[in-house]
C-alpha cells in the first residue's frame, strides 16, 4: 500500500462509513485512484461457467451499486467485477445509519436494504461499460412488491444485454422475507422465471448469459443439498457461496449487536465450509465462486482449494485499499507456482477434505 492510499483510507475512516462510501466512487470517477490495468498470468487465466477471466480474483455486488465506476473498476485489476444488487424500481433502502465498521474485527456490517437507483438508471450506465473487462449484475427485488420472481425476471430482462452473467440474489439479509425464497419449492418456481427471461433474452441477443445463485453462509447440509439439486434442474450456471451472515460469534468491535449482515474476517471459516460441502454434494461439476472474508492471496487460494474456481471480495477493501487486488491476483499467482500447478482450475477443490 503506497503513503498515498494510506492516507486516503485514515481520511476516509474519519467519515460516516456510508459517507466514506460515497467519496470513494466519487475519487474512483474523478481519477484519484488508478489501477494497474489488466493481472494476468497462464496460470491465472481461466474460463468459469464460459466467462473468460484473465485472473479469479473478482469484486464482489455491493460496492458499485448503482454502476457508477464502471470503468476505473475495470483497471483495478480485478479478473470480474460484479454490480448491484439492482431492483426494477428505485428504493431508498432502509434508514440511516444502517453501514458500521468493525475494526477490531476487521468486518463491517450493512443493513442497507437493496438501496439502488433501479433498473433503468443502471441500465443506461451499463450501455457505457467497457467491453475489456467481465462484468456481472446482482439483481433483487423490490421489498414492496407483491411478486418477487418476477422482479428478477424484469431485471434480468431489461439490463441482461448489457452484462457478461447475473446473479440471482435471495440471500440478503435486510430484506424482510427474502431467504425463505432459498427453500426448495419458492427456489424453484423462482428460477423458473428467471430462466423463461434469460431465455428471452437469449433469443433476443443471440448469446446465452449465464446465471449465477448466490446462497447464505447459514444453511445446513440439508438445506445446501436441496439447492444443489434445484440449481442443477433449472440450468443455473454456478453457486455464489456466500452472502453476509447473520451470527455474531466471537466479535468484539462496539458495532457487533448492530442488525444486519456480516462481512469480512469473521466470516472467512463459514463461508469456506459451505463453499466446500457444496463442492462435495455437486461433485466439483457445478462451477462455484467463493465469497466471505478474502483479504489475502494466502485466503483466495483457500478458497480455491476449498472447491471456487473463482472468488470475490469487498470487505477487506475498506481496510486494505484497491491495491489489495493485484496484490491477492499475483500472490495468487506465485502460490499457484509454488505449489506445481499450471493453471488455477488444477487447485480447484484439492483440499476439500479438509472443511469437511
Amino acid at each position: 500500500m503506497s503513503a498515498l492510499e494510506r492516507l486516503g483510507l485514515y481520511a476516509l475512516h474519519r467519515l460516516d462509513p456510508e459517507t466514506a462510501h460515497d467519496w470513494a466512487i466519487r475519487a474512483l470517477r474523478a481519477g484519484l485512484a488508478t489501477g494497474p490495468g489488466t493481472v494476468t498470468s497462464p496460470r491465472l487465466a481461466s474460463t468459469v461457467a464460459g466467462l473468460a477471466l484473465p485472473n479469479p480474483v473478482g469484486l464482489a455486488a455491493g460496492f458499485d451499486k448503482n454502476a457508477r465506476a464502471l470503468h476505473p473498476l475495470a483497471r483495478a485489476g480485478f479478473g470480474f467485477v460484479e454490480l448491484g444488487a439492482v431492483t426494477p424500481r428505485p428504493q431508498p433502502g432502509n434508514p440511516r445509519p444502517r453501514l458500521f465498521r468493525l475494526a477490531e474485527d476487521r468486518a463491517v456490517i450493512n443493513r442497507f436494504g437493496f438501496n439502488n437507483d433501479g433498473m433503468e438508471a443502471v441500465a443506461r450506465r451499463l450501455a457505457q461499460r467497457p467491453e475489456t473487462c467481465v462484468i456481472g449484475l446482482n439483481i433483487g427485488a423490490n421489498k414492496d412488491s407483491a411478486d418477487r420472481a418476477e422482479d428478477f425476471a424484469r431485471v434480468l430482462a431489461h439490463c441482461g444485454r448489457h452484462v457478461d452473467f447475473a446473479t440471482i440474489n435471495v440471500s440478503s439479509p435486510n430484506t424482510e422475507r427474502l431467504r425463505d425464497l432459498q427453500g426448495a419449492e419458492a427456489l424453484h418456481g423462482l428460477l423458473g422465471k428467471v430462466m423463461e427471461a434469460r431465455d428471452w433474452l437469449t433469443g433476443e441477443t443471440g448469446r446465452g448469459l449465464p446465471v449465477f445463485l448466490k446462497i447464505a453462509p447459514d444453511l445446513d447440509e440439508t438445506a445446501l443439498a436441496e439447492i444443489a439439486e434445484v440449481t442443477r434442474g433449472a440450468g443455473i450456471a454456478g453457486i455464489i457461496a456466500t452472502n453476509t451472515t447473520l451470527s455474531r460469534d466471537g466479535l468484539v468491535s462496539a458495532h457487533r449487536d448492530e442488525t444486519g449482515g456480516l462481512s469480512g474476517r469473521p466470516l472467512f471459516e463459514r463461508s469456506t465450509r459451505v463453499l466446500a460441502h457444496l463442492s462435495q454434494v455437486t461433485g466439483g461439476t457445478l462451477p462455484l465462486i467463493g465469497v466471505g472474508g478474502v483479504a489475502s492471496a494466502e485466503d483466495a487460494y483457500a478458497k480455491i482449494r476449498a472447491g471456487a474456481s473463482a472468488v470475490q471480495l469487498y470487505s477487506a477493501l475498506v481496510y486494505e485499499g484497491l491495491s489489495l487486488v493485484p496484490r491477492i491476483a499475483r500472490g495468487l499467482d506465485a502460490l499457484l507456482a509454488r505449489d506445481g500447478f499450471a493453471n488455477v482450475a488444477e487447485a480447484v477443490g484439492t483440499d476439500r477434505e479438509t472443511w469437511l
